[in-house]
């Protein structure tokens, strides 16, 4: 038997399936999901009357009124607000905020900004939607601890066969799409940018990486508020400030920067000349995709959180979730952009993560490589958690408590494995099956939507008793 034979047709039969799954990957996002995820923004926008606008405050309110670095801790019951927005944050900000952003800047040019506060604007609405709707129809498994997300309010939107159907469809895909392929992403990122920074090896990196996680993990609920309660504000102070560091040096170049972006979003051959063959459309796909996969409103994925949070009324969550998403795009993705624009890095020719590093590289020298390694272990790591986390209940809504420790052991082998190995085949199963699991949850949404607005209004804000 000649396996190096074997090795190399596998390897072949790899790349031709990546080849197809990109193909249908890039269809569903640019074809069907950016259309359909901004108009779901518009609509509930317009049906829940602009409450992104008119609840901002509250929710600002709500956030920094609930901040606790040491909060109470996390039971069967749930966990506290801010507890349950830091662990939506955690999976929203990943490697989408760097990675993500460069994408966009590349191959939308700086219009591609715009499109992604627009998006990330209508998206704020939604998840509001995906909030107070996953509040009022959270329940408690068969050993008491309270669980939700989009499969009970998809069970509830359709109270026969289509719904569990369509429930039972959204957990594999969840499952599948963020516990398994999304977490192999997270760590290869990781690995990567450790290898880069440090030179240590990625293997390395993948055990230490799982085996932190797997504390974590075996931790429960209990842990995983803990941990993201005190991980996500370091790191959110840590990439703000660095990133505003880089800004202010360069701040002669603000103001050409956002003439840049306000003009790139309907005219980029203005910025960046015919050459560059960037159109109007180009810009907004690219600008609304990069944003609403890192924001992840409507994908179904943070109510899981959400869910869980306890509070008085189903809306005293909703206007949080709606901070998560201002948070991921207009601040975190926001600085990510004006870093690499006010520095001219995008002109380098760089890409993805290295367009990043070169950006910091500007200011701080060989640190700037260390500086985006240590964000991106921060990033990748709380979105494992935050993934993690979303898998595991759907695993209890599939299978039960008893598959719990199986799923979790699955996820600490999809880390190592990922971390070594860079499988395009994974990569994109992984923006394939995240891009088909938005589909259930926004049916649900819209069959729910009048009685989103009736909870929104205070007409039907019951939680569900314990």
């Amino acid at each position: 038997m000649d396996l190096d034979l074997i090795w190399d047709n596998l390897v072949t039969a790899s790349d031709q399936l990546a080849g197809v799954v990109k193909i249908a990957s890039d269809f569903v996002w640019d074809n069907i999901l950016i259309y359909v995820l901004v108009l779901g923004g518009i609509f509930f926008t317009v049906r829940l009357g602009f409450v992104q606008v008119r609840k901002f405050g509250e929710g600002c309110r709500r956030l920094f009124g609930g901040f606790n670095l040491f909060g109470k801790k996390a039971s069967k019951d749930g966990m506290s607000s801010f507890q349950a927005l830091a662990t939506a944050i955690a999976a929203q900000v990943g490697t989408g905020n760097i990675t993500g952003c460069a994408t966009a800047l590349v191959s939308g040019g700086p219009g591609a900004i715009f499109w992604m506060w627009l998006a990330a604007f209508f998206g704020m609405a939604t998840i509001y939607a995906e909030a107070i709707l996953a509040q009022r129809f959270k329940t408690k498994d068969e050993n008491g601890h309270v669980v939700g997300g989009p499969v009970y309010y998809i069970r509830a939107a359709f109270q026969n066969k289509f719904g569990k159907f369509l429930a039972g469809f959204f957990s594999v895909a969840l499952i599948l799409a963020l516990g398994f392929m999304g977490n192999m992403v997270q760590s290869n990122s990781i690995s990567d940018a450790f290898y880069t920074a440090f030179g240590i090896p990625k293997i390395a990196v993948g055990l230490i990486v799982a085996a932190v996680a797997a504390f974590i993990f075996l931790g429960g609920v209990k842990r995983i508020a803990s941990v993201t309660e005190k991980i996500v504000p370091l790191m959110a102070a840590i990439y703000i400030v660095g990133s505003l560091i880089v800004i202010i040096a360069n701040w002669r170049n603000i103001p050409a920067t956002f003439v840049h972006i306000f003009q790139g979003a309907f005219n980029p051959q203005a910025v960046l000349g015919g050459a560059a063959g960037i159109t109007m459309r180009e810009a907004m796909r690219y600008g609304v995709a990069r944003g609403l996969f890192s924001n992840e409103a409507g994908m179904g994925s943070t109510p899981h959180a959400h869910a869980i949070a306890k509070v008085d009324k189903p809306q005293d969550q909703g206007v949080v979730a709606m901070i998560g998403v201002f948070i991921d795009t207009f601040i975190v993705l926001t600085l990510t952009a004006l870093v690499m624009l006010t520095t001219n890095a995008v002109d380098s020719g760089a890409q993805g993560t290295a367009l990043a590093q070169t950006a910091f590289r500007s200011l701080y020298g060989s640190f700037g490589n260390a500086f985006v390694a240590i964000c991106m272990f921060f990033f990748a790591f709380s979105t494992i958690i935050g993934w993690y986390f979303f898998g595991e209940q759907n695993v209890r809504y599939l299978f039960g408590q008893k598959a719990v420790k199986a799923y979790a052991a699955i996820v600490v082998v999809c880390v190592v494995i990922g971390s070594c190995l860079k499988l395009d085949l994974v990569w994109n199963m992984a923006d394939f099956f995240n891009g088909i699991m938005v589909l259930p949850n926004l049916i649900a949404l819209v069959a729910l939507s009048g009685l989103a607005v009736r909870i929104h209004k205070g007409e039907d804000d019951r939680l569900p008793q314990p």
